[in-house]
């Protein structure tokens, strides 16, 4: 019998048959002092609960690892393993996600392969699709630093073509600094030449993945898929005004609050902050792009 039951029992003998305690808990087998126990009010524990709803709200798709780093950056000495349990007793648990099979796909333009090495190096971008309230189209634009994490653009657009992405490519470079190379797939607005004109002049090496192939763009996949979780999937887009103030103060809570544990549980702007300005200025070695893309003419 559990000592849930033995309480239960002793509890039955003594109301209901009139047994004293003291036999009642002889013939349960329960200690007297189990028995008459009373579980102290832990108000510590009642407050990191509380927190820990709190934080779960603002920091959407978030675990336990992240939330303890988080209450430890507050000045609370909380233990791992507490935060986990709080959380699972809690039911803040994110569902398990499939594990996918192993990805066959391989290019030399892989992430894999040719990593960021500092700040700087290599840039990567992508497109990702949603929509207004009323179903018209919105078109998220994504530009991120591999090596610290930053998102350097989070731009939302009706339509945006080849023109556009130069457009902003001119004011990253004038805010950021020239990268040495720019990962992405093949999409026509990636391979048109005015794109290739603007990569060309400034001497930024292409790094375009095996076609089929997005995980070989692993940190512009990761930051889109958490972009839609943790802020596009949640949010009702009225107008393309309110998804540009929204897509704002997404990106600066992903550069400024957002911990990634991919460096060290820090913020990409504390990450950045700790390389120095000079590594924003440092060139790598050329790299060359293993896979050239057929031109297309988009018209601009």
């Amino acid at each position: 019998m559990s000592p849930a039951g033995k309480r239960r029992a002793v509890h039955y003998l003594c109301d209901e048959r009139s047994y004293a305690e003291r036999n009642a808990c002889r013939l349960a087998q329960q200690p007297r002092s189990t028995q008459r126990y009373q579980a102290r009010i832990d108000y510590e524990e009642r407050r990191i609960r509380k927190r820990l709803h709190e934080l779960a709200k603002k920091h959407p798709g978030s675990g336990y690892r992240r939330m303890t780093r988080l209450l430890r950056r507050e000045g609370l000495h909380v233990n791992r393993k507490r935060v986990q349990r709080l959380w699972r007793e809690e039911g803040l648990r994110n569902p398990l996600r499939k594990r996918q099979k192993r990805a066959r796909g391989h290019s030399g333009n892989s992430c894999a392969v040719k990593k960021a090495e500092y700040k700087n190096h290599v840039w990567c971008w992508d497109f990702t699709m949603d929509e207004t309230s009323d179903g018209r189209r919105l078109k998220w634009f994504s530009v991120v630093d591999e090596f610290t994490r930053e998102c350097l653009a989070l731009e939302v657009e009706r339509r945006m073509k080849a023109k556009d992405v130069v457009a902003i490519l001119t004011w990253l470079e004038a805010k950021h600094g020239t990268p040495g190379a720019i990962r992405s797939d093949n999409g026509p607005e990636f391979i048109a030449r005015a794109i290739q004109r603007w990569l060309a002049a400034r001497k930024i090496a292409p790094m375009y993945i095996a076609p089929g192939s997005p995980w070989e763009n692993g940190y512009s996949e990761s930051f889109n898929s958490r972009m839609k979780a943790e802020f596009a999937d949640r949010e009702v887009f009225d107008s393309l005004l309110e998804a540009k103030v929204l897509g704002a103060e997404y990106q600066r809570y992903w550069n400024q609050e957002r911990l990634h544990s991919g460096i060290g549980y820090k913020t990409p702007a504390e990450f950045a902050a700790e390389l120095g300005p000079d590594s924003a200025t440092l060139r790598p070695p050329q790299v060359r792009s293993t896979q050239q893309p057929t031109l297309i003419s988009t018209g601009t």
